[in-house]
């Protein structure tokens, strides 16, 4: 699910390769990688797990992918500053989606610049498709399931310390899920913003990997 910045390079010009700025318009705006769209994936939310609400979510989602040009016939590339979180998201969501071939720039713009590769600052417009891949449902879930598999499951909390033991609350509440493990998600990053070694990630993710894991 990674692509390095000399693999992106060598594609640049590939018209079946779509790029997906997922930073914020302005610093797209900026600078970006030649040929990037952007799609602030920060702007989306969605906090109704209820059966119709995923429903909903399906439906929303489904249009915002499509009218930023991607549909399961394009290799799909997402970045943001870092192998980071917006990024990340951009990934799930087209697995979620069942796309067959989605990435993450390892090491985001920040390794583009530094590599001193081609960039601009000019908007590119959207190219609206049709994406039609079924969802996969197996990689989501709502409040009731975790709350009934608390105990059963693995359950990562992502974020800060802060956050996870309630010192800064960003969220409705303070603290975290019951039995749940930190892992802060920038513990998965090297200094330079790019993705640590197998064997370090290894070493971080110490975990049942035959037992159910559940992230937030």
């Amino acid at each position: 699910m990674l692509i390095s910045t000399e693999q992106l390079h060598h594609i640049l010009d590939d018209t079946n390769t779509l790029i997906v700025d997922s930073r914020s318009y302005k610093e797209y705006s900026d600078c970006h990688i030649p040929g990037a769209v952007n799609l602030d994936l920060f702007a989306f939310h969605w906090f109704d797990t209820s059966e119709s609400g995923i429903i909903s979510f399906n439906d929303q989602m489904r249009k915002i992918l499509s009218y930023a040009g991607i549909d399961e016939n394009k290799k799909i590339i997402f970045y943001d500053n870092s192998s980071g979180m917006l990024a990340a998201r951009g990934v799930w969501l087209c697995l979620y989606f069942s796309h067959p071939d989605v990435s993450m720039l390892n090491g985001g713009f920040k390794k583009w610049i530094d590599e001193k590769l081609p960039n601009e600052s000019k908007s590119n417009i959207y190219n609206p498709s049709k994406l039609m891949t079924v969802v996969e449902p197996s990689i989501i879930t709502g409040f009731d399931y975790v709350k009934k598999n608390i105990g059963k499951a693995t359950i990562i909390d992502a974020r800060s310390p802060e956050e996870f033991d309630g010192t800064i609350p960003r969220a409705a509440r303070g603290g975290h899920i019951p039995t749940a493990i930190n892992l802060d998600w920038v513990k998965n990053l090297d200094d330079n913003g790019t993705l640590k070694s197998d064997k370090e990630l290894s070493k971080l993710y110490q975990l049942n990997k035959d037992s159910e894991i559940i992230t937030y």
